[in-house]
């Protein structure tokens, strides 16, 4: 049966959600197997130095331990290139709660229990893990996360700045920050007839495959991965951490039994990755009608000693405003920390906070509208590269956003509304992500003669509504109901995909699918019969004629109001506004959703997450739910959320752009400005506590 309306854009509901709410959707932890090993991790309690003894003797005793791993009886892995994966290979400490073993015991419960009698001693050495900007030790990386150029510079910026008639000179910091998916990282490992299967809560199982193959010198094909749902990754799922290779060592120790490695909350604050700590110098410069002449951008951030990560935090500087001389830089402080990672807008959401408070600032110093100093300063072309748009909206956005939200009734005078012992404010900040596409995403469709359609791909669903979003991408190529797609996602023995990263994940593999789809179609021309004996085919990733000659980006506006309590400096956010510029929305009910869940992480940015690192010893003192704080519903007001119709043919075959982590950038710094505005004193370090205005 064919289609009669496109089903692109339309809000279905979550074809899996049943499945969910039944409690039938198996996660990582949760496949059944006959006899597990159940694996608990052995931390490292000293910030650097070495092991100088193993006592396990008490440990061995216990009914019910299987054994104990460490560095003395570990397989030895294949390469070491990989340090953060490179586990138990010697003695050395590197940082505090760096994985140093496991007991393997027939429960979960012995097996913590037998964890807790392990005696361990160290040699000491001093650590560092402090970050400031003054260190003489500052190290310029090779490049950026994302393959982004280190450092660019054009014009003369110090020079502008110095003769311009205003002026802004500020840092604005961010805190370390924990991604805390609902789902704790867990792995369930088998080694059988030389082969490997995993089952891991993942944003990719092929890139787990040859992440893990790769450690262990296995050929990628005798190493399985299975992943069909996720609860929530946010970017710490995105690449294999040390626990994987955890539960693979021990699988191989007690094979043919499976082995389980399910982490603790407390355990997933130093072993799967967390956004970098972040100090931005920006420096704005402009003429006296507040058109921007200097705009630089200098960011110092933290890395762990023993694997680079830089986080592009200057990157959407490059592309946002307008302005002759321009510079961004990025410089690491090596530390003996846990090694950092992805988390939801990486570069974006801890940049567009430094710079988007900076242009609410600047454009107060001018004396113009916080909306109309930011449409004052809107390119004509990509900034950085000279290239045109192929589609550039956020001036629609502010603008609309601005009518809807009420903007152009505000007194912008500070401290100006009170409600009770309430200041009231309002705030605007611009938000933007750009179009990635990650290479080599494959897909095959299955036509069978009672014409339903079997589409296989290695995707992965964090939640986000992937199952839906493909089956629908998959029905509308083929010109049929969704009733006739089967999806199959989520294994490493479909055709091969990316990870689900960077907001590519609908994009990569939505253009694979509308690719086999067309390539299936021409093999029925006229609308011929699907043959008896069945059809298959396969299509990847076309090329984009345009990459390379245009700028591809999502844009948005988000506006807040703040309520800031006199008495108690106590800040609440009674009401979000975001309108976005997205291309094609595949499907308005979970797009809707992904970016009313990344507003409400931008207002957990804003208020409440920070990781609070003891200089003592080296680790997160508030790595629980009790201490490391994040929004619940009593936390949230009203949050809206809407996108103009904007059509770009150029990005991809759907003409969609990625919306999982548009939603987080400039929420942190609407509500930071909305907050000065309400108060009339401006914070520039996150998170926005009450402490703050008891000046």
């Amino acid at each position: 049966m064919t289609t009669t309306t496109s089903l692109i854009g339309a809000p279905i509901d979550r074809i899996d959600g049943a499945e969910k709410v039944r409690g039938a959707a198996r996660y990582a932890a949760e496949h059944q197997f006959d006899r597990p090993v159940y694996v608990f991790p052995l931390q490292a309690d000293i910030a650097l130095g070495r092991i100088t003894g193993i006592d396990t003797a008490e440990v061995r005793t216990e009914p019910g331990v299987v054994g104990v791993l460490t560095h003395e009886n570990a397989p030895r892995l294949a390469t070491d290139q990989d340090a953060e994966l490179a586990i138990l290979q010697s003695p050395e400490v590197a940082f505090r709660g760096q994985l140093i073993g496991g007991v393997l015991a027939d429960s979960a419960e012995v097996a913590r229990r037998a964890a807790s009698l392990v005696r361990l001693s160290y040699e000491q050495r001093a650590h560092d893990v402090a970050l400031h900007p003054a260190r003489p030790d500052l190290v310029k990386p090779g490049e950026l996360n994302g393959g982004f150029q280190t450092d660019t510079a054009a014009g003369d910026v110090d020079g502008a700045w110095a003769a311009a008639p205003v002026r802004l000179d500020a840092t604005y910091t961010t805190p370390q920050e924990h991604n805390n998916p609902l789902e704790p990282h867990a792995t369930i490992a088998i080694f059988s007839d030389g082969e490997l299967t995993l089952y891991d809560a993942t944003q990719g199982v092929h890139w787990v495959r040859d992440a893990i193959a790769a450690v262990f010198g296995m050929d990628p094909h005798r190493v399985h991965v299975v992943c069909p749902h996720v609860g929530g990754g946010f970017g710490a799922k995105g690449l294999p951490h040390a626990h994987v290779v955890l539960a693979a060592m021990a699988a191989q120790l007690v094979a043919p039994r499976p082995v389980k490695v399910v982490l603790t909350r407390q355990q997933m604050f130093s072993v799967v990755g967390y956004r970098t700590g972040t100090i931005q110098r920006i420096r704005l410069g402009s003429d006296s009608a507040g058109k921007l002449t200097a705009i630089s951008h200098d960011v110092v951030e933290q890395t762990s000693r023993i694997k680079e990560f830089a986080e592009q935090t200057a990157v959407p500087t490059r592309v946002m405003y307008a302005a002759p001389n321009r510079r961004t830089t990025h410089r690491l402080v090596e530390l003996d920390v846990p090694v950092p990672t992805w988390m939801r807008a990486p570069g974006e959401a801890p940049g567009m906070f430094g710079l988007e408070a900076a242009m609410d600032e600047m454009a107060i110093a001018c004396g113009l509208d916080p909306v109309e100093f930011r449409i004052r300063n809107e390119p004509d072309t990509d900034p950085e590269t000279g290239r045109p748009f192929s589609s550039r909206n956020l001036v629609a956005c502010l603008r609309e956003g601005a009518a809807r939200f009420g903007w152009w009734e505000r007194d912008p005078t500070p401290r100006a509304r009170r409600d009770g012992p309430w200041l009231v404010g309002t705030g605007v900040a611009a938000s933007t992500y750009p179009v990635f596409t990650m290479p080599g995403s494959r897909a095959t469709i299955q036509a069978r003669p009672d014409g339903r359609y079997r589409v296989l791909i290695g995707a992965a669903d964090l939640g986000t509504g992937a199952w839906t979003a493909l089956t629908q991408i998959a029905a509308d190529a083929l010109d049929v109901e969704m009733d006739d797609v089967m999806l199959s996602i989520g294994d490493t023995d479909l055709p091969y995909a990316s990870g689900a990263g960077g907001s590519t994940g609908i994009m990569c593999w939505g253009s694979a699918i509308v690719d086999a789809a067309r390539r299936l179609r021409a093999q029925l021309p006229n609308g011929e019969p699907i043959p008896d004996e069945g059809l298959e085919v396969t299509g990847a990733i076309p090329d984009n004629p345009y990459t390379g000659q245009l700028a591809m980006h999502s844009f948005g506006a988000q506006f807040a109001e703040v309520r800031v309590r006199t008495d108690t400096g106590e800040v609440r956010v009674p009401r979000l506004l975001g309108i976005f510029a997205v291309g094609r929305m595949i499907n308005a009910k979970t797009g809707r959703s992904q970016l009313l869940g990344g507003m409400t992480m931008g207002l957990s940015m804003a208020l409440h997450e920070h990781s609070v690192v003891d200089p003592r010893f080296g680790h997160v003192v508030n790595h629980d739910f009790a201490e490391y704080h994040i929004p619940t519903n009593a936390d949230i007001g009203s949050i809206e959320v809407d996108w103009i119709e904007e059509s770009d043919p150029y990005v991809n075959p759907m003409g969609a752009k990625g919306i999982g982590e548009l939603g987080i950038v400039g929420t942190a710094a609407a509500i930071a400005n909305a907050a000065y505005h309400a108060t009339g004193i401006r914070v520039r370090d996150l998170p926005i506590t009450l402490d703050k205005f008891l000046t």
